[in-house]
């Protein structure tokens, strides 16, 4: 059947043609082959389809469906070409030779640009999203009409620094058809000029406006034939323009080298805000004076006047998205766009106001406590960009250096001789692959932590070897007086340090991300607390060697390690941490009890075991050794015997209550850290009073049924108790 079909194929050409807005080639002519599929259509049962000889299982998944809108691209198309849609009147210039209807038309083109790319920045493809309007796509056009070529130069001058920045920081893996281009326009003549175009726009429209405004207005030329509604236009097409001439400045202020263009940065995103806001005011006047228009559906529009726009047909770039089928791509209302812009302004102002803090500690901190308010991915490329820029922090402080101060070291050791060892190079190499790990979304950080874990664990160990190998001799010999091996001695504890603040964050990232159901959060917990009280004991231990090396410059002759130790007090963030260790440390106890004495439902997997689940969670971390000698079996043997009465005795809650509460004064100068500990507050107070509620109760009355909510804190849940 297949072969002699084939042959009809073949012999295609003699049968009548079809008008074809694809002309014929050399060797080809256009055939109608309607009756063909319909004789076949007839003739197929269901599971069946006509292939070659050569058709196998993998040509079967990478096969196109004939006619299906969502597989075969030209079932879409409205148009073939863009020249076309232009000869069709789909991008008419003038917009219409009614002066009132040509601006409503541009405002419409502006606003639905907006949701456009607003949509692009979300992930879709810039070929079905912007530049699905034919303005953009033919720029020598909209040249006789000043107001839309400045505007449409600026967009393509925007979408061009938006997909650089994207690009450099390397954060497009997560969306790949974020920074695809397939050659589009992304240049047109005198792009470069976008400004001055769009600043002489603004200015004529200025002079409207005051023009409106004066004794004898009505003698002005209008920009369009009602005067009662000129000023009213001027102001929407200022806020529109002005917004887009200060976003622009934005992005290139803050790509701006070592962030030198930050503070010039804000006071523009302030401008964008504040004319986002009167783009926002603008859209009562723009519906009431709109004809045309959908009422019904106007919170979904793309446009503030509820109209459908001109000059755009999102299938004709559909060829263009990629080497797959077309996505169905539905595009961001006019509402969500503004407020994704909102949101987006209000992310980089939170960027350019950071004060570039040269430690380490307080970049990790600032990143993760950025990711909290859930930055797209545009905000993300640029603080990236911002933390790392040629190999440095900021684009001006070495790794070593910044390295050496983050492990306790004195400033005089950043200049050592030693710094470009080949350990420290690779050392600060992982520091900038963290960095941008930790830049990126929570599903993609929290499966880049994980690999990179071994990355540590493997520089640990390297390092410490050669340690062992190179400094022996000078440790039997100088009693440990070698300046360089001081400072290999710290970044040793440092780097064990971050290792098991990796593990933190990747365990953490697991409950943000809803990776454990509540018949597993016992092990976690358990396994969380175990790497806190490795995390608490470096940080220990570097505060110790830290105050060591401080206190010895300025000894006595004669003074003891003893004496030097003597005053040290207790470090703030290994008491903050202590809070949380309790806190952990109680709900794994309770969890384990409540399973113990079967007061909580566990529902057994039908697929694995719980060994199962503890691999799969804690796989790389296993792999990593993190920590040593921690298995499966050491996990069941502490949770084995927990008991509520026994919880009740010793209660990890009241605990953390207690350390929290003498650990705030170290931090009136931390909002952060006074909030997280106010959450660890409540969590542990509420779990309290449940656990002994439970102790009373609990085994009197079959029906309590106990489940564990996150309203208090993000990952240490809190017990609900309730009859049902």
């Amino acid at each position: 059947m297949a072969d002699k079909e084939a042959e009809e194929r073949t012999v295609g050409a003699h049968a009548p043609q079809m008008a074809s807005p694809i002309p014929s080639g050399e060797h080809t002519v256009w055939a109608d082959v309607s009756s063909l599929l319909e004789a076949a259509c007839g003739d197929l049962q269901d599971g069946e389809l006509i292939h070659g000889e050569n058709f196998n299982l993998f040509s079967a998944m990478s096969a196109l469906e004939i006619m299906d809108p969502k597989m075969d691209s030209g079932m879409i198309c409205k148009y073939y070409s863009v020249d076309e849609a232009i000869e069709n009147g789909a991008a008419p210039i003038p917009l219409s030779f009614d002066g009132t209807v040509d601006v409503q038309c541009t405002i419409d083109i502006m606003d639905h640009l907006l949701s456009c790319e607003a949509t692009w920045h979300k992930g879709h493809s810039l070929a079905q999203t912007v530049f699905s309007c034919i303005y953009l796509l033919r720029p020598d056009r909209t040249s006789s009409h000043a107001l839309l070529h400045s505007y449409c130069s600026v967009i393509r001058a925007t979408c061009k620094a938006v997909i650089a920045v994207v690009s450099d920081a390397r954060t497009h893996e997560e969306e790949d058809l974020f920074i695809m281009a397939y050659g589009l326009p992304l240049s047109g003549d005198g792009d470069e000029k976008c400004l001055s175009m769009l600043n002489a726009v603004e200015e004529t429209i200025c002079r409207q406006l005051r023009a409106c405004k004066s004794s004898l207005p009505k003698t002005a030329e209008l920009f369009q034939s009602n005067f009662d509604l000129e000023e009213d236009y001027c102001r929407a097409l200022l806020c529109r323009l002005r917004f887009r001439k200060h976003f622009y400045h934005v992005l290139t202020c803050m790509r701006r080298p070592q962030g030198r263009g930050l503070e010039l940065a804000r006071k523009h995103i302030a401008s964008c805000l504040l004319e986002l806001d009167l783009i926002r005011n603008s859209s009562t006047f723009l519906s009431n004076n709109s004809f045309g228009m959908n009422k019904d559906g106007l919170e979904d529009m793309t446009t503030a006047s509820g109209r459908q726009p001109l000059g755009f047909d999102s299938s004709l770039n559909c060829r263009l998205s990629a080497p797959t089928p077309p996505r169905a791509i539905k595009l961001l209302s006019w509402k969500k766009a503004v407020d994704y812009f909102v949101k987006l302004l209000h992310d980089l102002d939170n960027i350019c106001s950071y004060s570039l803090d040269p430690l380490l500690e307080g970049v990790f901190r600032f990143v993760v406590q950025f990711q909290k308010t859930q930055p797209d991915l545009v905000a993300r490329s640029l603080l990236q960009f911002l933390l790392v820029q040629d190999g440095k922090l900021y684009g001006r402080d070495p790794l070593y250096a910044v390295i050496t101060k983050a492990a306790g070291l004195p400033e005089s050791a950043k200049n050592h001789e030693n710094q470009k060892n080949q350990y420290i190079v690779q050392l600060g190499q992982l520091v900038i692959n963290l960095l941008k790990v930790l830049c990126t979304n929570s599903a993609w950080q929290r499966r880049k932590l994980g690999k990179i874990l071994q990355d540590w664990r493997v520089i640990y160990m390297q390092m410490e070897m050669a340690f062992k190998r190179d400094f022996s001799e000078i440790l039997s010999i100088s009693n440990g007086e070698n300046a360089w091996m001081k400072i290999f001695q710290h970044i040793l504890v440092w780097v064990e340090e971050q290792t098991y603040w990796i593990s933190t964050r990747f365990l953490v990232l697991g409950f943000e991300l809803e990776l454990y159901s509540p018949s597993e959060y016992c092990m976690v917990y358990w396994y969380l607390s175990v790497v806190l009280i490795k995390l608490v004991e470096k940080i220990h231990l570097r505060a110790l060697m830290s105050n060591e090396t401080g206190k010895r410059k300025g000894k006595k002759k004669g003074a003891s390690s003893k004496d030097i130790g003597k005053d040290f007090r207790i470090p703030p963030a290994v008491s903050f941490l202590q809070c949380q260790i309790c806190l952990a440390e109680g709900l794994l106890m309770m969890l384990a009890a409540l399973r113990n004495e079967h007061m909580i439902v566990q529902s057994p997997s039908p697929f694995n075991s719980e060994y199962e689940r503890f691999f799969q969670h804690f796989e790389l971390l296993q792999k990593a050794c993190i920590p040593d000698n921690i298995t499966f079996d050491s996990y069941e043997q502490s949770t084995r015997l927990a008991r509520i009465s026994n919880l009740v005795t010793y209660n990890c809650f009241k605990d953390a209550q207690k350390i929290a509460k003498e650990v705030k004064s170290s931090f009136s100068n931390d909002p952060e850290k006074l909030a997280e500990l106010r959450r660890i507050e409540l969590v542990a107070e509420h779990n309290s009073v449940a656990l002994n509620l439970i102790h009373k109760v609990g085994a009197l009355d079959p029906s309590l049924k106990i489940s564990f909510e996150f309203n208090h804190h993000p990952y240490f849940g809190t017990a609900l108790v309730k009859r049902s």
